[in-house]
């Protein structure tokens, strides 16, 4: 926050009447000086919402950590039963989250399904990314006839009701993690390829750009002095904001049995299977719940953040 030095009242008048010596101003009391603070929601990039931000994105960093050690975090093998069924969280120390209705370890599991669903989330993320912004760099460089067809493909897959196409993309091929990365993928690229094409075709329209291309630029030159550097903070911020959708997205096809098969530890199914046990062992359904709805809480934040970010170092 910038703060301005204004005095604290008016400057003294000058005396009345007319003549050099009259327009001097008469001696008085040096004027008081104080702070003049900006009014808050000016856009001011304040100290507070910089630690915010960095503790947002800190988390979302400690949450990767988490999900690559997962299998050296988890207390038990999350697959195999260690202790008495539907054992109730926090009456054993060992099983702090308490245990399925099988006797698995809730809080062994919910690390591994968290492993299985970040990790997973990140990867659509950047395969949909790279794809989506080859497609839309392509079309925004070339315009034309490429630009015509790659956007004529790319609105067909819009058009298209993005769950049902994953869900149907699973079925097809069947339950397993690699098919549930294609189906992810097969709707998911089309919402990069507009945005990176919108904004490659708004730098392309920038005066530097248009007198980099008059003086004889050549396109390759002009793509990675000009246009690159402008699309890379969109395509991070878009992806930022939206890993939290691909986990809620593979979430839900796990939910509905389209993830690993059993017995693999994966957030979604463990709710799915949990439901019937909600009424006799809420934590069975409950904590892996619980688990994706923050992890899409903390994606949707820390994205927000590396927005904020990025915005002020533009």
């Amino acid at each position: 926050m910038t703060d301005v030095m204004v005095p604290a009242g008016p400057l003294p008048a000058p005396a009345g009447g007319g003549g050099p010596a009259a327009a001097a101003p008469s001696p008085g009391p040096a004027p008081r000086w104080r702070l003049a603070r900006r009014p808050r929601g000016s856009g001011v990039d304040t100290r507070g919402r910089r630690i915010g931000d960095w503790i947002l994105i800190g988390l979302l960093v400690l949450v990767t950590v988490i999900a690559v050690l997962a299998p050296l975090l988890a207390p038990h093998d999350p697959v195999q039963p260690v202790a008495a069924p539907k054992l109730t969280p926090f009456t054993d120390v060992e099983h702090i989250l308490g245990t399925d209705q099988i006797g698995r370890d809730t809080l062994s599991r919910v690390l591994v399904g968290l492993r299985t669903s970040w990790l997973l989330a990140l990867v659509v993320t950047a395969v949909g990314l790279v794809v989506g912004a080859v497609v839309g760099f392509v079309a925004g460089m070339f315009g034309g006839w490429v630009d015509a067809l790659l956007m004529r493909t790319t609105e067909v897959f819009l058009a298209l009701p993005s769950m049902l196409v994953a869900v149907a993309v699973a079925a097809a091929l069947g339950p397993g993690l690699f098919n549930t990365f294609l189906a992810v993928i097969v709707v998911w690229w089309p919402y990069y390829a507009r945005i990176i094409r919108g904004e490659v075709r708004g730098i392309m329209a920038r005066p530097h750009v248009e007198a980099a291309r008059m003086a004889g630029v050549g396109r390759m030159r002009v793509m990675w002095r000009h246009v690159l550097p402008g699309v890379v903070p969109t395509a991070v911020i878009t992806a930022s904001l939206d890993i939290g959708n691909v986990v809620m997205v593979l979430a839900s096809l796990s939910f509905l049995g389209l993830g690993q098969p059993a017995p693999a530890p994966e957030l979604g199914a463990d709710t799915s299977r949990g439901l019937v046990e909600i009424l006799d062992a809420w934590w069975i359904p409950l904590v892996p719940g619980l688990a994706v709805m923050l992890l899409s809480l903390l994606s949707n934040l820390a994205g927000d953040a590396v927005r904020n970010r990025l915005a002020h170092r533009r």
